[in-house]
This record gives structure tokens, sequence and C-alpha cells, in this order.
């Protein structure tokens, strides 16, 4: 540890990003408490099949703190979050996809929504999980219409509805033969991230695989000895 992190530790501790308390180990991504108790997802459970997507997964199911963690991180701009919680996400992929891949990107907010909160925290996410695993991660995707949050629809063709063309590739962007990762928060009926894969796809990508911190709706979760769950 360089000195300077050293002296940050001391003066900003790192706290768990769950529950808030301070970590005795600042290399870890979160606390012993929250490691036993969190919504684990494992084998299945931690996988949603995504239209033109080669596999599509989560570590966490969200609910409760997971829910918590990424409001505070979204929606408070707590962006100090994003390393920890990007910690788990490497881990889940590295256990899924261990050949790797070749480039790494994320789901892109309108220039609105970007002027609103500051940044973009699928970003965030895909920056720090590439520099974890040595995947580049690059912009592949920009969002070309401001359509309202997909939070607020409930039914999945509305979602869908929403999502449709409303994404385009950056100028220039050429794919082929190459296995990439899409990164974004949280995957509820994976409309989005459908729209995106399938541009992607038309890009020339061989393989297209989809990460996502967190699960919704009807996940199940591990609940027999989830502190021995390190990936996903």
């Amino acid at each position: 540890m360089k000195v300077w992190e050293r002296v940050l530790d001391l003066l900003f501790p790192p706290k768990c990003p769950f529950c808030q308390k301070i970590l005795d180990d600042p290399r870890a991504p979160l606390c012993p408490g929250c490691q036993g108790k969190l919504p684990w997802l494992e084998g299945r459970a931690g996988e949603r099949r995504i239209d033109f997507a080669d596999g599509c997964w989560s570590p966490l199911a969200y609910d409760g703190l997971v829910r918590s963690a990424v409001h505070h991180y979204k929606f408070h701009r707590v962006r100090a979050l994003g390393d920890p919680l990007a910690v788990l996400m490497a881990q889940c992929l590295a256990g899924r996809l261990p050949q790797g891949a070749d480039l790494i990107c994320w789901a892109p907010l309108s220039k609105e929504r970007f002027r609103q909160r500051g940044f973009n925290q699928a970003e965030l996410l895909a920056r720090e999980i590439g520099r974890m695993l040595s995947i580049p991660a690059e912009p592949l995707l920009e969002k070309v219409k401001d359509t309202g949050p997909q939070s607020d629809l409930e039914e999945e063709s509305a979602r869908r509805a929403n999502a449709r063309g409303a994404y385009a590739l950056l100028p220039g962007v050429s794919l082929t033969d190459r296995r990439v990762v899409l990164v974004d928060d949280v995957v509820t009926t994976g409309s989005t991230l459908s729209e995106l894969c399938a541009l992607l796809r038309q890009a020339g990508a061989a393989e297209v695989y989809c990460l996502t911190l967190a699960r919704a709706r009807g996940d199940g979760h591990q609940s027999e000895s989830p502190k021995k769950q390190e990936n996903c």
C-alpha cells in the first residue's frame, strides 16, 4: 500500500458499503457481518436469461442491504461505494468467465441524467472491474433518447418499449470476433440489457455477457454457509 493510501485510510477509514461500519481490514470489500447475511446468489439463482446475451450474472439479490447500498451509490452520489461493490462483481465474473474477455463496457446514461447525477454508476463499476481483471474498459454505447427511468415502470412490456430505440453504438465501434462484457448495477426484466446486447452483436461481437451487482424480482438466495460465498 502506498503512503498516500495509508494516509487516506487514516483520515477516511474504509467502511462496509452495506452497513457503513468501519472495516477492520481496509482491503476487504465488506465486513464479516454483512458477508454472512447478504442475499448471495449461487448457481442458476445468479443467472438471468437476456436476449442476445450468452449469459447474465449477478452475485447478489436486490433486497434489503443490497438495495440500500445501490440507492446510496446512485441517488445519494456516494461514489466511494463503487470500488467495494466492483470487487464483488469482479469476483463473480472471474468465477463465471475464467477465460476472461477482450473488452468491458457499460450501460450508458442520457446526457440529461448524467448532468443530474454527475457520474455514471455503471461506468465506474466497469472501469474498476476492468482494472482488477486486466480487461480494457471502453465506452461503446450511448443513450440517444432521454427516456423515463425503467424503475418507474412495472410491466415488462412497458420497459421494453421504453428501451427500444433509446440507445446506439458510438461511431466507429467494431467488435468483430471479440468477447464483450456489459456492466450495469441491477437487472430486473433485462429489457435495457437486451437492447444493448443486440447493438453489440450488430457491431460484430462474437460473445456478449452481462454482469450486474444485483438481480431483482423473484430471486432466491443462498442461505446456507453464506460466509464461504466469494464468487457468484
